[in-house]
């Protein structure tokens, strides 16, 4: 496998744009299915009895192995996607995924929200009886101060929460009431994110920076038994007030190389491989599945990958050039010469996981069409004797957008040969992300992690503008941090209206018209989604990737 404007109210990240952040981080963590990664992870104190062996079969422990490594398990912190995952499943958040589908359902909350007539007031009531790792209870003063927490520390994720809500205060002892600025029709979807969770306020403490990275205590089904730079181990939490876990524990190791964890898996080592291996390993992993006696675990993913238009750039700020380029751009030669066939050619910037999702830029452009790329060059005055130079940009340590650049550059210009050229130039990651805003580059190959399942998420950060207008373009907001600096009063009109629409069906339609605007605009290229794979060994039972991509541990099970 290879993730909304500035932070209001942490100036500490005014340099970088909260979205790049999580690009930056991401691009850390999860980029792309070729590069091993390998992630600095701050180590708490190693557990005396905790040894690195896998344990023996039958134990009734699971063994994972795996590339990713945590900055921080703190929830108020953590905004990588392999934290993200151990809080999922060291913590419970207010809602949930039902296993296997994309319905909501209630987890700490004890019922769906109330929501107001003006879809302002979220009035949630909470589960009694919850107790937290070290026995102190859970109620609704810690669920109020664990979400002022989030919000006012300063943490990486801490806007999600900060730029939505007003107040929060805690209205009975097990009902806590929230009031946000304006509507927000995803809210209830937002308040699944992992780090929107509780911990008790004996322990951790309100105020800008003051984390607790490696420990950590909460209410789930498991609980943090040792964290270090080179495994984590989780205990069944014996007094978890839902569903127990099928398995006696989790035992994680973290690999420096892809070829590590492959080789590994491969002869039996591990119960479960998961995150990350290249294209060639997850090839012969499933080749011989059969033979090797493990099965294969392939799931969608809804990262998604593209290409920014920067609109402040000539030739750029002609719409039939950035037609032009979406014309040119064929996603099944990337998904077989960089992906092997694993990854999944993307038409929107919602991705197929979702219903409203329309292959809007197929049904415009098509993949490859070079006669239509040259009507509309021509158009736009370009011809053999002033041919159009077009610049592509990625991250330099990124082998995926290496690849994907370059074979992007062969194909436009075999295809139009003499009317286009292609450069391809890199800048170091930090660098990049940091100046995107800027609008020093013309184009940029970019990732894109979803902060909640939703498809706001997928609109709102690309295609908004908090300040600007047609002639400036996007001086502040969702698009200026993309890169793309477009602006459209359509757009903002559009994506108000589905944050405050109520009525899913009206919502749908609303999405749609975003994304006829996207086909007509072209301010991104959407490019490819990427697919997630797991390896579980044969006795290895329940291990799914969640349609929200989350790894549920506590339904692994295995055979003595």
């Amino acid at each position: 496998m290879v993730l909304s404007g500035l932070f209001r109210r942490f100036s500490m990240y005014r340099a970088l744009p909260r979205r790049r952040w999580r690009s930056l981080l991401q691009f850390s963590t999860l980029l792309s299915l070729c590069l091993t990664l390998v992630v600095g992870c701050q180590s708490g104190t190693p557990d005396a009895n905790n040894t690195n062996s896998t344990p023996s079969p039958g134990s009734g422990r699971i063994t994972i192995g795996t590339t990713l490594s945590a900055r921080t398990l703190d929830p108020a912190d953590a905004y990588e996607i392999f934290p993200g995952i151990l809080l999922h499943n060291l913590a419970d958040q207010l809602y949930a995924y039902e296993p296997g589908t994309t319905n909501l359902i209630p987890k700490l909350a004890a019922d769906m929200p109330t929501v107001s007539d003006d879809g302002l007031t979220y009035v949630i009531p909470l589960r009694e009886g919850v107790t937290f790792h070290d026995g102190s209870p859970f109620n609704a003063e810690v669920m109020a101060f664990s979400l002022e927490r989030f919000m006012q520390n300063g943490g990486r994720p801490g806007f999600l929460l900060a730029e939505k809500i007003e107040s929060v205060t805690a209205s009975g002892e097990s009902e806590i009431t929230i009031q946000l600025q304006e509507p927000f029709a995803a809210f209830t979807a937002l308040l699944t994110f992992w780090g929107v969770t509780p911990v008790p306020p004996e322990k951790y403490e309100i105020g800008e920076g003051r984390f607790i990275p490696d420990s950590f205590i909460g209410t789930g089904p498991y609980k943090l038994a040792a964290f270090t730079s080179d495994s984590i181990k989780l205990d069944v939490n014996e007094n978890y007030w839902g569903e127990k876990p099928a398995n006696d524990g989790i035992d994680i190791q973290i690999f420096t190389s892809s070829a590590n964890l492959y080789n590994t898996f491969r002869t039996g080592g591990l119960d479960v491989a998961y995150q990350t291996l290249d294209p060639d390993q997850i090839a012969s992993l499933e080749r011989e599945a059969s033979s090797g006696g493990w099965e294969v675990i392939e799931a969608g993913t809804t990262v998604i990958n593209y290409m920014s238009l920067n609109q402040r750039i000539e030739p750029l700020n002609d719409v039939r050039v950035r037609q032009a380029i979406a014309a040119m751009i064929d996603r099944n030669l990337v998904n077989e010469r960089v992906f092997q066939g694993q990854a999944e050619p993307l038409y929107s910037l919602i991705p197929t996981n979702f219903d409203v999702y329309e292959p809007v830029m197929q049904e415009a452009y098509g993949d490859g069409n070079f006669d239509l790329a040259r009507e509309l060059l021509t158009a736009a005055g370009f011809s053999e004797s002033n041919p159009f130079n077009f610049e592509i940009w990625y991250p330099s340590a990124s082998t995926t957008r290496s690849v994907v650049a370059n074979t992007l550059k062969e194909s436009f210009e075999a295809g139009l040969p003499g009317l286009v050229t292609v450069t391809v130039q890199t800048a170091e990651g930090a660098t990049l992300w940091g100046n995107i805003d800027k609008g020093i580059y013309p184009a940029v190959l970019s990732n894109w992690y979803p902060d909640y399942y939703d498809e706001d998420t997928f609109v709102q950060p690309f295609m908004s503008c908090n300040q600007g207008s047609a002639e400036t373009l996007c001086e502040e907001g969702g698009s200026q941090s993309s890169g793309s600096f477009y602006y459209s009063e359509a757009a903002n009109e559009l994506i108000a209206a589905q944050r405050a629409e109520q009525d899913p069906a009206a919502r749908d339609d609303i999405f749609r018209e975003i994304q006829t605007l996207l086909k007509d605009d072209v301010p991104y290229i959407p490019l490819w989604q990427n697919k997630d794979y797991v390896f579980a060994q044969d006795g290895v039972e329940g291990v799914a990737i969640q349609p929200t991509q989350q790894f549920l541990l506590w339904q692994i099970s295995k055979g003595a």
